[in-house]
């Protein structure tokens, strides 16, 4: 019994046959797996890993594969400072030749599509490192 109350959903005694114990496991083979959803979450922004959704708080938002590809790198390293030679590199790969204003169009994008109408603001700039984002309001 406190086994069945800490969670457990099954279980077999000793002594058991094993035609008991073989019967058990083809029954918990049966049983549908549920895999956890994979997502990413920093406040009320949700990006979904398997679906490739992004939400801020209940309103979904439309992101390019450009715009997705660079949320998401920043939301894994969320809190810390992903230069722009890492960020042009993770979304854009090492063979191409991206400048720097290209990134600052695509980041001013995303804020666009993130931060606008909300609060705290989401996504920075870290003067001459690059950007983060981090759920506390810039100081």
């Amino acid at each position: 019994m406190k086994g069945l109350d800490a969670g457990v959903d099954d279980y077999l005694t000793k002594p058991f046959s094993f035609a008991e114990f073989l019967a058990r496991l083809r029954a918990l083979a049966r049983r549908p797996s549920s895999a956890p959803i994979r997502r990413l979450e920093v406040r009320d922004l949700t990006l979904d890993l398997d679906s490739r959704r992004v939400f801020r708080g209940r309103r979904e938002i439309q992101l390019t594969r450009t715009e997705y590809r660079l949320l998401e790198f920043l939301m894994e390293r969320s809190g810390r400072v992903a230069s722009r030679s890492a960020i042009i590199e993770a979304v854009w790969g090492v063979d191409t030749t991206v400048e720097g204003n290209t990134l600052d169009a695509f980041v001013r994008l995303l804020r666009a599509k993130v931060d606008h109408g909300h609060q705290p603001k989401l996504i920075h700039t870290v003067r001459g490192l690059g950007y983060c984002l981090r759920p506390e309001a810039e100081e």
